[in-house]
């Protein structure tokens, strides 16, 4: 009896083993792939959210109110807000003029007190949410950064923040701006979230 050839029981040569094996392993990845691989019709982009922020307010104890030096960290501490939620978010920054806004806010603090009136003034500006702010000085030491964020649809109080500053150098206030851009945009994004 003739012994068997190793080769007589094959159904294809070894030369041609890659190129099937890679033909199977393809055809096994599309039919196990085919119900993922429905196309879809993509979501429609969401508009921006629009976020007015109002320039801060400030609200000095100490023995010596309303020196120069804090009066311009008061007034640098919107803008650097504005900038730093556009650089760190997809938001849009809506701008109020200073006039609108000293309108609107009847006497000091009112704004930042009645959250429907902040409310009416960012739909009048076409904003989503708004921002009123106050830099509260109690001490030469340190100050305290407060901000209430009001959703300008429903007009309520929806984040009610406050970051303390300690020195009055810029380097310090961007710490604390940063610190309350983090939030205003995690509530903005908790909010908004489907």
């Amino acid at each position: 009896m003739k012994p068997c050839s190793a080769h007589a029981f094959t159904l294809f040569s070894v030369r041609d083993f890659p190129g099937r094996l890679l033909i199977t392993v393809i055809t096994g990845f599309l039919l196990a792939a085919t119900p993922f691989l429905t196309i879809r019709a993509a979501a429609p982009a969401q508009p921006p959210v629009r976020v007015a922020i109002l320039d801060f307010e400030l609200n000095d104890l100490t023995l010596q109110p309303g020196i120069p030096a804090e009066l311009e960290r008061t007034a640098s501490i919107a803008p650097m807000l504005r900038t730093t939620l556009a650089e760190q978010t997809d938001f849009q920054i809506i701008s109020i003029a200073p006039d609108a806004q000293a309108k609107a806010d009847t006497a000091f603090g009112y704004l930042f007190e009645h959250a429907n009136l902040a409310a009416a003034l960012g739909a009048e500006h076409n904003a989503d949410w708004i921002l009123v702010g106050r830099l509260h000085k109690p001490s030469f030491l340190f100050a305290y950064m407060m901000g209430r964020l009001v959703n300008v649809q429903s007009g309520q109080l929806l984040g009610d923040y406050l970051v303390e500053v300690k020195g009055a150098t810029p380097k310090l206030t961007q710490r604390g701006v940063n610190s309350m851009a983090e939030r205003v945009s995690h509530t903005i994004k908790q909010q908004t979230s489907p």
